[in-house]
Formats: C-alpha cells, sequence, structure tokens
C-alpha cells in the first residue's frame, strides 16, 4: 500500500498507540479520518486530519465515521482500530458492568466497524485490529480482559477470510505490553507490576510497515521484538 494521500480511518485516535499512529501516519503524507469518543480530546490532537467524536460501541456511531472518512466521495484504504479498555482483577469478582464494557469496547466496537467499513474499502485495501499479547496467553487477573482480546482474534481471523472475497486483508497486530498510560486508567482493579513495556511509537512503527507490505499478513507478539 502507497501510503502518501492514502485513505485512512483511525479509531482511537486519541490513545497511547492512536496518537503514535496518527503522528506517523501524517507523516507519511496519508489523509486521515481521526475517530475517537470524546469531542474535547480530538481537538487536542496536533494532527491534521477531519475529525469524527461518536461512540463506536454503537452501529451508528461506526456508520457515522464511515460515512465521514467517505464525505469526498473516495473509498477507504485503510482501517485502523486501536480502541480499548482493560480491567483487572478475578473473573469471579469483576462487576458485570465492567465486564459489559470490556466486550462492548474492545470486541463490539470492532465488530461494528468492521461492518461499516468492508463495502466501503479499496480493493486490495488493509484493516488492523489490536487484540495484543494477552490474546495468545491469557493471564489470571485478567482473565475477562483476555478473553475479550481473544474474542478480537478470534473474529478477526474469521473475518479476514470473508474479506479476501472483496480483495481486502485483514491484520490482527499483538503487540506486547506498551507503556500507553492505559493500566492506569483500568475501569476495575489495580494493575500488577509490569516489566518496562514498549513505546507507542515503536509499536505504531511496525503496524505501519506492515500496513504498507502486503505480504504481512499477521502480527504476532514476536514481529514487535
Amino acid at each position: 500500500m502507497e501510503l502518501q494521500n492514502a485513505n485512512i480511518l483511525l479509531a482511537g485516535a486519541t490513545g497511547g498507540i492512536g496518537s503514535a499512529l496518527a503522528r506517523q501516519l501524517r507523516a507519511a503524507g496519508a489523509d486521515l479520518t481521526l475517530v475517537a469518543r470524546h469531542a474535547d480530546r480530538l481537538d487536542r490532537l496536533p494532527v491534521e486530519g477531519r475529525r469524527c467524536a461518536v461512540d463506536l460501541r454503537m452501529p451508528e456511531g461506526s456508520e457515522a465515521a464511515v460515512a465521514a472518512a467517505t464525505a469526498d466521495g473516495r473509498t477507504i484504504d485503510a482501517v485502523l482500530n486501536a480502541v480499548g479498555v482493560v480491567a483487572f482483577g478475578d473473573a469471579a469478582s469483576l462487576s458485570s458492568d465492567a465486564l459489559e464494557e470490556l466486550f462492548l469496547t474492545n470486541v463490539f466496537a470492532g465488530v461494528f466497524l468492521a461492518q461499516a467499513a468492508l463495502p466501503h474499502m479499496t480493493p486490495g485495501g488493509t484493516m488492523v485490529s489490536m487484540s495484543g499479547i494477552i490474546s495468545e496467553r491469557n493471564l489470571p487477573g485478567m482473565a475477562a480482559y483476555g478473553a475479550s482480546k481473544a474474542a478480537v482474534r478470534a473474529f478477526t481471523d474469521g473475518f479476514g477470510r470473508e474479506a479476501r472475497r472483496t480483495k481486502v486483508r485483514v491484520i490482527d497486530a499483538r503487540p506486547p505490553h506498551t507503556e500507553t498510560g492505559l493500566v492506569d486508567r483500568a475501569i476495575a482493579g489495580d494493575p500488577p507490576n509490569f516489566p518496562q513495556g514498549l513505546t507507542p511509537d515503536a509499536v505504531a512503527a511496525t503496524i505501519i510497515a506492515a500496513l504498507a507490505d502486503d505480504s504481512v499478513k499477521d502480527l504476532p507478539s514476536s514481529a514487535f521484538a
């Protein structure tokens, strides 16, 4: 994929990895539609692009984001989904509200976005989801969060096979722990003592390199070493 002038929809654009992706994609010349839930955070993002403040946990949010990305009549060359929340604690004690939020944000938002975007994708285009290393091996104290990310990985695998019919590549990115600050904004529980993680810029660079290389079909945790 040629990134110069590529029409790219970036969901979760104000997060740690999302904002790093936004900066690097814009530096490469991409035309961005920047999507996040909160308009004030989008306004503070120092990256040129169309702004779309919507709640992707609802189908109409994804439809609005896709409409913003295609408002000039162009198809979408790439969709990157960097939306996510985390919760800690034993699954047996996690509240139903926390469980619902994990799956609405981590799973349903991505499903709704994929459904809305696929009919508007350029043949040869790419979608990228981010299940993370937790989907490769779940951990105690993160069972519910890991389950939501495993669902992301499973959906991406199956949806990717379906999307091939329209010549759209679907990649699941599984970066190791990254210093995004997300663990400090957990919706429930206290985080364990993680070792020093990767920088968001390093993770974003690996994802963008894969985006530009049509031979890449998957991004396991080992790809970020």
